[in-house]
């Protein structure tokens, strides 16, 4: 019973406005431009059978909770194969995830298949670059997880998504986003390389620290061919940025967000110099500066 997760209760009109909506994003003779994480979304869920989601999705809810009096919708940014998406709502939010990757969204599909419990517009998944977000109407918070801002390596870049959670984001709803540190790029990530080996796949994470911020990150993936006897090899390669507690506050004021707080590595604890991700809540006042 997913109201006892929840005072919120799925409402129709939700499934039927999103539904029209998402109709017309994707008419069938819509031209569609592939982007990446190709190989990296068809193992993404193997690589990081270490996250909680649920864990993830209640701390999410509690965040929004003593901030809000009542949230009913939320959009989740860049999220991937839907694993938290599919959290949220089972905690009662009617969901909305936005990703780019057409690769990623096609496994998150394929998970929604599988949960014939849920309504067939919640979650509803949506291909989009999130700085270009175009959403049917205001949401009551928005949330981008797992250090996503961080992919987007260009601070412009940056600078276009956050207008545009602004505009989509109710005044008095939320915005929380998690990122990893500039700490945490130089002093974790760096020049490391990490292995990754399961029942599946062998992955080697190479990452390359370019500029003391900007972190390459190179993946290769190794996969037996049980019927030629032989592994076959997939690379894949991408980056993060990590951004100054600074920029990141000049924007979300810049975009009618006052700054409610910043925790540190998943608690409830104020961020630190030695803090890893750091966690941002940030309510829309509508007071652009």
């Amino acid at each position: 019973d997913r109201s006892q997760h929840s005072d919120h209760q799925p409402c129709e009109p939700f499934a039927q406005l999103w539904s029209g909506w998402i109709y017309h994003c994707f008419l069938p003779d819509q031209e569609v431009t592939m982007h990446g994480y190709g190989s990296f979304a068809k193992y993404y869920d193997q690589l990081t059978q270490n996250i909680s989601y649920g864990e993830r999705a209640a701390y999410f809810d509690a965040i929004i909770k003593q901030n809000m009096d009542s949230a009913s919708v939320i959009a989740d940014l860049a999220c991937g194969t839907g694993s938290l998406s599919f959290e949220l709502a089972d905690l009662g939010y009617d969901v909305v995830g936005v990703e780019l990757s057409e690769d990623m969204l096609s496994v998150a599909m394929q998970k929604k298949m599988e949960r014939p419990d849920l309504p067939f517009t919640n979650p509803l998944f949506v291909c989009q670059d999130l700085c270009e977000l175009e959403l049917y109407s205001p949401v009551d918070a928005a949330v981008c997880a797992l250090d996503s801002i961080n992919h987007i390596t260009e601070p412009e870049s940056v600078r276009k998504m956050f207008r545009k959670v602004g505009e989509y984001v109710r005044p008095g709803g939320l915005f929380v986003f998690d990122v990893n540190t500039e700490y945490k790029h130089r002093q974790i990530l760096g020049n490391e390389t990490f292995v990754y080996d399961t029942d599946e796949v062998y992955c080697v994470w190479q990452n390359t620290l370019e500029d003391g911020l900007l972190v390459t990150i190179d993946l290769d993936f190794f996969v037996y061919d049980e019927e030629n006897d032989c592994y076959y090899r997939e690379s894949e390669s991408f980056a993060e940025r990590a951004y100054s507690h600074d920029f990141l506050c000049a924007l979300l004021a810049e975009n009618g967000f006052e700054l409610v707080t910043v925790y540190g590595d998943d608690s409830f604890d104020p961020a630190g110099e030695t803090t890893q991700r750091a966690i941002y809540v940030a309510k829309k006042t509508g007071k652009e500066n």
